[in-house]
């Protein structure tokens, strides 16, 4: 899931729905296990498959139309418990980006700590994705986390979006938070070694 993050150019996968939780991103019956893979397989679990395990056709993630490593979600994405285990599932699936116009705060961080790039819009903005996808599923959308911009490249517009100037370095760099802290080990030595003789 490590992968360094810079410019993303992809078509999307259309999501208009508000409030979506983390019990419907993955079920509770999910979350006795503490390992990360194959949490994909079951994102939106309920949304994906019957009770006896067939693809619902009608849910977007069945619908050969859409596809690509962005995920663009309506208002209010990732509500409800602050079960980390939904961002496996995003993550696991293969999206990379998560386009909305609000985020929970401990599902948007939980996103970032699985590398994954929360990207918040403005609800005119947002409503313009969903609008040129609807258009043509097989438009796409850039997001440049260097300069911190989202592109609707059907219409060309552009927003910015704001992001945690250390979750960005790690996002660029491929890096958790134990990874930064291997990455300044010998300035935080340095720095105790410092205290000892001050």
């Amino acid at each position: 899931m490590k992968q360094k993050f810079d410019i993303i150019t992809s078509t999307c996968v259309p999501l208009p729905l508000e409030n979506v939780d983390t019990d419907q991103i993955i079920p509770a019956r999910f979350l006795k296990a503490t390992d990360k893979k194959g949490f994909g397989d079951n994102l939106f679990r309920d949304w994906r498959y019957d009770k006896e395990g067939n693809p619902i056709k009608s849910f977007v993630l069945n619908d050969p139309t859409y596809g690509g490593c962005i995920l663009v979600a309506g208002k209010n994405f990732g509500s409800g418990s602050s079960r980390e285990h939904a961002a496996w599932a995003i993550a696991g699936y293969g999206f990379r980006v998560v386009i909305s116009s609000f985020f929970a705060d401990i599902h948007k961080n939980n996103e970032l700590n699985n590398f994954v790039l929360p990207v918040v819009v403005s609800e005119q903005f947002l409503a313009e994705l969903f609008d040129s996808i609807n258009k043509n599923p097989k438009m796409e959308v850039k997001v440049d986390l260097p300069n911190q911009t989202v592109t609707n490249l059907a219409t060309g517009k552009s927003e910015k979006f704001e992001i945690n100037g250390y979750k960005k370095y790690c996002l660029m760099n491929a890096l958790d938070d134990i990874d930064f802290l291997l990455e300044n080990k010998d300035k935080i030595e340095a720095w105790e070694k410092k205290q000892k003789n001050a």
